[in-house]
């Protein structure tokens, strides 16, 4: 791993040597103060689980979990000073309000103390700064991340915030190169700042856009005594008229487990000192006008399944097709995938769209069968004004049908999920 790291932070130098190549963003500094933004978004949020045939039982605590509340999430930045060096700060926070009693809260949406009893209200929150060169930008402090190895869980009511440092430089056209170090990871439902005890989190990686059609990206994680994983992603495109297209995309994670980190993701006869995984996905999308339709395969291999929240972070660092309630990421499992997506705006419905999916996985390997099964029916409305004193506001509606055979059961029971969130954001300046 530290061969990987030095060779990201040497393409990172290297990059800065030749910054001439390319229009330095740090030279359009508008100032500390005229570069300014904040912003606040009040989002109401609700996520119900229906599970079905299991046997409800409050005391055992089994049963159905329902969760609502209100958040506000704060983010202000200033703009970078001018100079050859520019330099900027920021904050990023929330405050949350549970809507009714959520007694049987257990959607990632609500804290709980020390005695297992939901908040009424909470905030959490952090700062941040940064400092550029041309167009190489170090940023230190609370973030939100979007990295296919190590991203924040952003489909709960409030977003999960790492704190450490994270170098972005985008010096040569149509490249960009990051390599970081994280030392806390607060999960959307945490008050705690490193509730998740991450110790320490590597990453690098780059993407590249070679034309308009072709695009690829690699990215790395060592994650201390929890695992090591990569990932890669090439993405085509192909023109076929004015108004439509095919695109392909083929994506996927090598994962290596440390001797001596956590079980929980280990099988029967699995050598706890030798674990990994290999998960892959291909996927064809036909756009025409305002419709499209992808078709999917995903399969895993290895000796376990992607466990993906062993690396202490919350469950949103699987970058593949086949994921909605379900990852599709069971040891041993491939799966299948159609969907359909419309824009309704070219039917008079500016800002309406809507999304269907069928997924359906096999030959998943559990403690008594080797062909377990499982199955999604997806669908989702969403709703963006376009425009008047309401302009931004979105609201989605998601619904998930999910089984699985008794066998893996154990993974998730039958359930019937239902989520709607309502954004309101205002712009400050």
């Amino acid at each position: 791993m530290l061969k990987a790291q030095k060779l990201t932070l040497a393409v990172l130098i290297q990059a800065t040597l030749i910054s001439s190549a390319y229009a330095s963003e740090q030279s359009e500094a508008q100032g500390f103060v005229e570069g300014a933004s904040a912003s606040v978004l009040f989002r109401t949020g609700f996520i119900d689980r229906d599970k079905k045939g299991i046997v409800k039982d409050e005391a055992a605590g089994v049963y159905d979990t329902r969760s609502t509340v209100q958040s506000a999430m704060l983010n202000a930045e200033s703009g970078f000073t001018q100079g050859t060096v520019g330099v900027a700060v920021g904050v990023v926070g929330d405050y949350s309000v549970k809507l009714g009693d959520n007694k049987h809260s257990g959607n990632g949406m609500v804290p709980r103390d020390s005695n297992g009893n939901t908040y009424d209200q909470w905030a959490r929150g952090g700062a941040y700064v940064k400092a550029r060169v041309s167009n190489t930008t170090v940023t230190y402090g609370t973030q939100v991340l979007d990295i296919p190895v190590l991203a924040s869980n952003t489909a709960r009511n409030v977003p999960e915030y790492f704190t450490g440092t994270l170098i972005t430089s985008h010096e040569i056209k149509n490249l960009e190169v990051i390599a970081g170090k994280f030392t806390k990871d607060q999960m959307s439902d945490q008050i705690a700042t490193d509730q998740s005890n991450l110790k320490r989190a590597y990453v690098w990686g780059t993407k590249y856009k070679f034309n308009d059609q072709l695009s690829g990206s690699y990215y790395g994680l060592d994650s201390k005594d929890k695992l090591t994983r990569h990932y890669v992603d090439v993405n085509f495109k192909q023109p076929l008229s004015t108004d439509s297209s095919l695109t392909y995309d083929l994506s996927g994670y090598h994962t290596k487990w440390d001797k001596d980190a956590s079980v929980s993701s280990a099988k029967p006869n699995v050598d706890l000192s030798d674990r990994s995984n290999n998960i892959w996905a291909f996927s064809t999308t036909y756009n025409k006008g305002p419709h499209s339709v992808m078709l999917a395969y995903q399969q895993s291999t290895g000796n376990t399944n992607y466990a993906y929240g062993e690396n202490a972070d919350g469950f949103q660092s699987i970058y593949l097709p086949n994921s909605y309630l379900s990852d599709f990421n069971g040891r041993g499992e491939k799966s299948v995938q159609a969907q359909y997506n419309v824009d309704l705006g070219a039917f008079g419905v500016p800002g309406l769209s809507f999304t269907t999916a069928y997924v359906y996985g096999w030959d998943i390997n559990t403690a008594t069968t080797q062909n377990a099964k499982e199955s999604e029916f997806f669908n989702q409305i969403k709703y963006t004004v376009q425009s008047g004193f309401a302009k931004g506001v979105n609201l989605r509606l998601r619904e998930s049908i999910y089984r699985n055979s008794d066998a893996y059961s154990g993974y998730m029971p039958d359930t019937n999920e239902t989520r709607i969130f309502l954004d309101i954001p205002v712009k400050f300046f």
